[in-house]
């Protein structure tokens, strides 16, 4: 599956992948982000879409501080590829709404290196595309 991302990066120059199930979420794809994150107000709002698990793990936010933060886990989509994957659960809520000020976009959360790399993607930035 090829999935392009040219669109968002000459949007608001960010890779993003929408998934393909129902609720359409919005992830930006981050190559130097150590976990995959849901941001906490999309975890309030989909309760159950997302797995808890009784696990934390501590991680750094995006304003420097380090967390403590519950982990959880669910199915996502990208056509007919269905991933299950754990995510920190985050509040960001500053930074997301400063991209939707700015450019428009819903950012729901953040797959890192151990998605892509568990999953065997490949972002091509020749193409503009993230090989799935």
């Amino acid at each position: 599956m090829k999935v392009p991302i040219e669109y968002s990066l000459n949007k608001i120059g960010l890779p993003l992948i929408v998934t393909s199930s129902k609720p359409n979420l919005c992830f930006l794809i981050d190559t130097g982000a150590t976990h995959n994150i849901v941001f906490s107000f999309v975890y309030k709002e989909l309760p159950h879409y997302f797995q808890s698990t009784q696990d934390t793990s501590c991680l750094m936010g995006i304003d420097g501080t380090t967390n403590e933060v519950r982990q959880v886990k669910a199915a996502i989509s990208f056509d007919d590829k269905v991933i299950t994957a754990s995510f920190s659960v985050l509040d960001a809520s500053s930074a997301v709404m400063q991209i939707q000020r700015e450019h428009g976009v819903q950012i729901h959360g953040i797959l890192g290196i151990a998605f892509l790399t568990q999953n065997k993607w490949v972002l091509d930035f020749n193409k503009l595309s993230v090989q799935c």
